[in-house]
């Protein structure tokens, strides 16, 4: 008995400096709460699935987000969307791949939104009950199978990003949410998880036990990066209120 609540105290210790060493870091991005709320309603872009679609595609080729990706995704929205020339995922799926490339000259990208395009388009007319059905249904573990995780050039971060806009409170396991959140574990005296999908439980799990949302725990380790001298929650805070 004397072992078990040696070994409880322990734990509780444990958790207790967990807890702590994420409240430092969360401090950091305070206003981060609303733009992971309009996330998980799938509002984003506002609440454009086509424009969360393009997005997730051309983040998939790993090109800085910020910098590269926003600024390119905001041209589309001019040059197809604002214009009626795509109106929704249906008409993403049959656009005409060389007039996407005008925006975006990486093909795989665009096979990778068009694949997404059409298979969310056969769930519903309404492109945000797709992306939510759809991801309400889809399978962590089973995510090689799934019909978005078998499209070529989608892999578990784009399926996890996809799954996040779709109203899913999880995690992506992109190198620097892996880089940051292993920091945090080992300061608090735990092992770092190397493995994705046990990761993404894992993180699951702490952000429930420290008071968070997965998702808040996502997207903290983005926006603490510092980018020259300032953070990028300061850096991008004009952006992130459009995305």
């Amino acid at each position: 008995m004397h072992l078990y609540q040696y070994l409880s105290s322990i734990l509780g210790c444990v958790k207790t400096l967990l807890k702590e060493i994420i409240d430092i870091y969360m401090q950091k991005v305070s206003g981060l709460k609303e733009h992971c709320d309009r996330c998980l309603k799938t509002e984003r872009w506002k609440g454009s699935v086509v424009l969360m679609v393009v997005d997730a595609s051309f983040t998939s080729i790993g090109l800085n987000y910020f910098t590269a990706v926003v600024p390119k995704v905001e041209e589309f929205n001019k040059k197809f969307i604002e214009n009626g020339r795509i109106r929704n995922l249906k008409e993403l799926s049959s656009a005409n791949i060389n007039e996407l490339r005008e925006v975006w000259k990486n093909e795989r990208s665009w096979i990778i939104a068009k694949n997404i395009a059409s298979y969310l388009s056969t769930l519903s007319d309404d492109d945000k009950k797709a992306l939510r059905t759809w991801a309400k249904n889809a399978s962590l573990e089973k995510w090689r199978e799934d019909p978005i995780g078998r499209i070529k050039g989608v892999g578990l971060i784009t399926f996890q990003y996809l799954r996040m806009m779709g109203g899913i409170d999880t995690v992506m396991p992109d190198k620097i949410v892996k880089r940051v959140i292993n920091e945090i574990l080992v300061k608090a005296g735990l092992d770092p998880v190397n493995d994705d999908i046990k990761f993404i439980k894992r993180v699951e799990e702490i952000a429930l036990e420290c008071g968070y949302r997965p998702i808040e725990l996502c997207w903290m380790t983005w926006l603490v990066q510092p980018e020259g001298k300032i953070m990028r929650m300061e850096k991008y805070s004009s952006i992130l209120s459009k995305i």
